[in-house]
């Protein structure tokens, strides 16, 4: 058999057939064949050849839709505000803010003299802020590169300085550059290859930053003082259980800088002062398995969010020295239907987030008095931040300055556009900074959202966010588009999008199913869709589609379903139990050969995944349970739907191998044909989220669409009902 083949015959082009290779993977006892491993390869010219022969045959396969997709483009196009500016946010003496330009793929990131904090400028997304000055100009840093990430972008607390990391590539490797702002000389670009976080002494001396490891683990924690050669910086700390991963920054008032270590059960947190950046570290509470915190510095205490006594989270204080998790005190307990998540402290209160009732929450925690020592009766009876409408996200927006009185937050539904407000903490009061325009005639009014439930086999029941345009009534002959995702307590909550206006109006029926393995409705929803409860996730999508049939909300025969990474497996899961349900698959970086990853522990990421999947190299019934979901391992010679399988060459968190390996294997073994056809698009230049600049990411989203709407029957906007 040749490597691969690509021809015409006919009227329809001839997939790839890629060459089968003899490889065996052998545990517990088991051989499994399995002939397309050697597609793992990104550096053998043959594995390179096979993906851009997949390429020519999507796009041979599709070239008809090339009017739709630039249709979709342009209405996107049309309605987005291209000239824009994000809210201002206070610190120091200076406005920081972000702002886009017509034509321009990047986000230029500026600042202007701030001359009164209590009241944000008027903003003119046309014309930049009196005395604006330019730190950073993405669209310059991206000059000559397919793609470009900006991973980091510190400020120093005296505003002098500031460091950036970029990547061009896509495999979310950074190069760090410090620069002077007041006269634009570069200081440093000695760290290369490094991890997400970044963090400046408060003298802006030294820099610490985040190394990985071969396998992209971020593993160790570096201080660089600015101006010298790297061989010359210091180890700050080493993590050496692979289990655990690490995040650095900087605390509100800046006075530390935090270094949280974290698996997926257990965490543990380290201050430096960030005025004695080579000074010691301390652990605010040593690890225990199987316990979680985050820690917030406030002026004199620590705000604690842990789960402890309970999963779903309690909210306690600590002394700002303390060392051991003995020391904690209870400052807040949270009611039934809760789960506390994290929490930010100012000056005069804290800012509690959570989840309630399955939906993103914000309390807030007023200062009444500051005592010497602190106690927990200065915080005073906590305010719900609500909001009417019955789907929503809200969230903590940017807040630099610890002495405010007010807080930023942001508020968004699946109809309503994002909107920031000010809120000030003591009365409640509300101002509206600013609310996402969306342009091109639009009615906003044209549209609905509704939560369903569906129920799962076991008998639980399983939430349904639905949006449509108003009027659309269940009669069981729309259209519709199924989203999941169900992994990492990750909650897909409502968010507006101007894309997806274009499905909308085309009488789509946009639904997302929150099934267990999500974080939705807390803690015990997680633990209810992972490990040897995994399968859960995949019944639970199942059952969310056949309750839009069953329901009347989609036809039988025109249901399409998406996931993108962890949510491609749930797609690709969901597809071998029931391959019946749906109409197409869209299937985004997904994550279907699992079980080969999580048994190689030299791949990026499989370690730590032990803790969310299992640990299938030690354990045979992990192994067992694994094999018999995993997408790429149970296909079976049935009548599949249309697939696109959507992946990137340099995606470091879930490899392109996966999804090629998968779609040659459900050409070998379906049954499928011309009008049922299995594709692989591969982006060449990109990482895990795709095409980096906007103009590039919305031809991406259009040329995804286009197919998902003509395997439907919706490529024609709907004028009337």
């Amino acid at each position: 058999m040749s490597e691969l083949t690509s021809t015409t015959k006919g009227a329809h082009p001839t997939p790839p057939v890629a060459a089968q290779r003899p490889w065996t993977r052998t545990h517990h006892g088991e051989d499994v064949a399995d002939p397309y491993e050697w597609l793992r390869d990104g550096e053998d010219p043959a594995v390179i050849a096979h993906l851009e022969a997949e390429n020519a045959y999507a796009e041979a396969t599709t070239a008809h839709l090339t009017p739709l997709r630039q249709l979709l483009f342009d209405e996107i196009k049309s309605r987005t505000l291209e000239t824009d500016l994000t809210v201002p946010v206070a610190s120091g003496d200076w406005w920081y803010y972000a702002r886009t330009v017509e034509g321009s793929q990047y986000a230029i990131q500026c600042r202007a003299p701030l001359t009164d904090r209590t009241a944000v400028p008027e903003l003119d997304p046309s014309q930049p802020l009196p005395g604006e000055e330019v730190l950073l100009d993405g669209n310059a840093l991206a000059e000559g590169h397919e793609f470009f990430s900006l991973g980091g972008f510190e400020v120093s607390a005296d505003h002098t300085r500031m460091a950036y990391a970029v990547d061009v590539t896509g495999d979310e490797r950074f190069d760090v550059t410090v620069v002077d702002i007041a006269t634009r000389q570069v200081l440093d670009e000695a760290v290369t290859g490094a991890g997400y976080g970044l963090a400046f002494s408060h003298d802006a001396r030294h820099l610490f930053h985040v190394a990985v490891d071969d396998a992209w683990r971020p593993h160790e924690v570096w201080r660089h003082e600015v101006g010298t050669a790297r061989g010359d910086d210091v180890l700050v700390h080493r993590e050496s259980d692979e289990r655990f991963w690490m995040g650095l920054g900087t605390s509100r008032d800046e006075r530390w800088i935090v270094l949280g270590l974290g698996s997926k059960t257990t965490s543990e947190v380290h201050l430096i002062d960030a005025h004695d950046p080579t000074g010691p570290m301390r652990c605010v509470a040593p690890r225990r398995d199987g316990v979680e915190y985050d820690v917030e510095p406030a002026a004199d205490h620590l705000l604690i969010v842990h789960n402890e006594r309970q999963p779903e989270g309690d909210l306690a204080w600590a002394p700002l020295d303390a060392t051991s998790h003995e020391q904690w005190q209870p400052l807040l307990e949270r009611a039934d239907g809760e789960r506390f998540v994290g929490v930010d402290a100012f000056d005069d209160f804290a800012v509690l987030s959570l989840r309630a009732d399955g939906l993103p929450a914000l309390r807030i925690l007023p200062r009444e008095a500051k005592s010497t020592p602190f106690v927990a009766s200065d915080y005073g009876a906590p305010v719900d931040v609500g909001f009417d409408d019955e789907l929503h996200t809200v969230s903590l927006g940017p807040v630099a300055d610890p002495d405010t009185d007010r807080i930023r937050i942001v508020h968004e539904s699946w109809v309503s556009p994002r909107s920031v407000l000010d809120v000030v903490a003591a009365t409640g009061e509300r101002h509206v900074l600013k609310r996402q325009p969306v342009l091109g005639g639009v009615d906003l009014a044209d549209y609905e959202q509704q939560r369903t439930w569906a129920t799962a086999p076991d008998g639980t029941r399983v939430p349904v966010s639905l949006v449509m345009r108003r009027g659309t009534e269940p009669d069981g002959s729309h259209p519709g588009l199924l989203y999941g995702y169900g992994s990492y307590e990750m909650s897909f909550d409502p968010y507006f999008s101007i894309a997806r206006l274009s499905l909308l109006d085309r009488g789509v029926v946009y639904a997302v199913a929150h099934v267990r393995g999500g974080g939705e409705l807390g803690r015990h929803w997680y633990d209810d869709g992972k490990m040897l409860a995994k399968r859960n996730t995949f019944t639970d999508f199942v059952a969310a589609a056949e309750h839009l049939h069953e329901t009347g909300w989609v036809a039988r025969d025109r249901l399409a379903i998406e996931g993108g990474s962890a949510g491609g497996l749930l797609v690709g899961a969901a597809t071998n139990l029931a391959p019946d349900r749906f109409a197409a698959v869209l299937a985004a970086v997904p994550f279907v050969d699992a079980l080969t990853t999580i048994l190689r522990p030299d791949l990026p990421l499989t370690v730590g995944e032990w803790e969310e999947w299992g640990n299938p190299l030690d354990d045979p019934e992990v192994y067992r349970y694994m094999r018999g979901y995993s997408p790429y391992e149970n296909i079976a010679p049935l009548a599949y739907p249309a697939i696109l399988a959507t992946t990137s060459l340099h995606d470091t968190r879930v490899y392109f191998t996966e999804p090629a390996k998968w779609v040659a294997r459900l050409r070998e073994v379906t049954d499928h044909d011309d009008e049922r056809p299995v594709l692989l698009r591969t982006e060449m230049s990109a990482g895990h989220g795709g095409r980096s600049g906007r103009y590039d990411a919305w031809e991406q989203t259009a040329w995804e669409w286009a197919w998902v709407l003509d395997r439907i029957g919706a490529t024609d906007v709907v004028t009337s009902r």
